[in-house]
C-alpha cells in the first residue's frame, strides 16, 4: 500500500496535534521567505538555478517563461521613504507614475544598502513579501495580464510561481499604472 504524497494529504486527513510540514522545495528559498510561505500558509515550488537568476531577463530564461512573466521586486524612496514597485519583467517603472500615485515629491532608486536593510535581501533576489520591514507596496496592473508569475525567493538563484492576484494580496500591494509607456 502506498503513502500519499504530502501535497496530497488533506487538511481532514491531517494530524492537529503538528503542523504541516512546509513542502521540501521551500527549503531551497532564503529562510526568512521559506518562513513568510509558513506563516502565510502558501506551498509554492521553489526552484533553484546553478545560474543566477538576478536579472529578469536570466529568471525568464532559466524558467522558460516570457520575460513580462517575471515579476521584478525594485525598491525605490518616496520623500526618503522606502517603497516596493511590483512590475512585470519586460517593462519599467515610470517614476513619475509613482510620484504622483505616492504624492511624493521626489522618487529615486533605492541604493543596495538601502534595499537590504529594508528587506532583508540583496538585490537580484527580494521576493515581493517576506521583508524585514514593512513597505508600501505598489503593483503594476500588467503583472494581471498573466495566469501565473514568477518572483524571486529570497536568493539570486531561487524563483517560485504564483498567480498573480494571489501574489499582490500577500505583498500587500495596491494595483496601479505606473509602467513607462513602450516607445
Amino acid at each position: 500500500m502506498s503513502t500519499p504524497e504530502p501535497t496530497e494529504t488533506t487538511a481532514a486527513e491531517s494530524t492537529p496535534a503538528a503542523p504541516a510540514p512546509a513542502p521540501a522545495q521551500s527549503s531551497e528559498a532564503h529562510p526568512r521567505f521559506a518562513t513568510a510561505l509558513a506563516e502565510l500558509g502558501l506551498q509554492v515550488e521553489v526552484r533553484r538555478f546553478p545560474d543566477a537568476t538576478r536579472t529578469a531577463a536570466e529568471a525568464a530564461a532559466a524558467v522558460g517563461c516570457e520575460l513580462s512573466e517575471i515579476v521584478k521586486s525594485l525598491v525605490f524612496t518616496a520623500d526618503g521613504v522606502p517603497v516596493l514597485v511590483l512590475m512585470d519583467g519586460s517593462s519599467r517603472v515610470d517614476v513619475e507614475l509613482v510620484r504622483r500615485e505616492l504624492g511624493a515629491q521626489k522618487v529615486r532608486r533605492a541604493d543596495a544598502a538601502l534595499v537590504r536593510e529594508t528587506t532583508g535581501y540583496a538585490i537580484g533576489g527580494v521576493p515581493p513579501f517576506g521583508h524585514a520591514t514593512k513597505t508600501r507596496v505598489l503593483a503594476d496592473r500588467r503583472l494581471l495580464d498573466h495566469a501565473v508569475v514568477w518572483a524571486a525567493a529570497g536568493t539570486p538563484h531561487t524563483v517560485f510561481p504564483l498567480d498573480p492576484k494571489t501574489l499582490i494580496a500577500h505583498a500587500g500591494a495596491t494595483v496601479v499604472d505606473v509602467r513607462e509607456p513602450a516607445k
